[in-house]
């Protein structure tokens, strides 16, 4: 039994390690936040030392069993490159526990503007490529942040 613990951890570090740069993509195991839930949480945020913004009160991905939240990433720029963008921080976070696109179960997706999505949704379907997952777009007056035009959250499974 002790073999695959070792094992196990070593594979777990392996993995944590591979495709980082100087620590940006590593994540924080919490302990359960109440006993009586065995829940356990492991949280990345950005360049944040404590995995998660204090000030809003978010984590960027929160990862509980094999499951990924990805919080929503806003993006003001609600043109081909503008989308692109938005999508490459988010494969950034899938990255972060060696989860890509593949691994997008449910998409949702807040505009301000669902015509200009539709328009360039070439841009999103290319980060999919060709394996979509389940997906609901809402239009919305007015995201967090003032100037954005788009937010896009994601759950993905390991």
């Amino acid at each position: 039994m002790r073999k695959k613990a070792v094992l196990f951890c070593l594979i777990i570090s392996l993995f944590t390690i591979a495709g980082c740069k100087k620590d940006v993509y590593r994540v924080q195991q919490q302990k359960p936040a109440n006993k009586g839930t065995g829940i356990v949480k492991e949280k990345w945020h950005w360049d944040n030392d404590k995995k998660q913004n204090e000030n809003a009160g978010y984590a960027q991905v929160v990862r509980v069993g094999n499951t990924l939240y990805i919080s929503g990433i806003p993006a003001a720029d609600l043109t081909p490159d503008g989308i692109t963008r938005l999508y490459n921080d988010l494969e950034k976070c899938l990255n972060t526990f060696g989860a890509t696109s593949k691994n997008v179960v449910k998409e949702t997706l807040y505009t301000t503007d669902i015509e200009a999505m539709k328009k360039y949704n070439d841009a999103r379907k290319a980060f999919y490529k060709g394996d979509y997952p389940a997906a609901s777009w809402v239009q919305i007056s007015r995201l967090y942040e003032a100037d954005a035009k788009l937010e896009v959250e994601l759950i993905a499974e390991l």
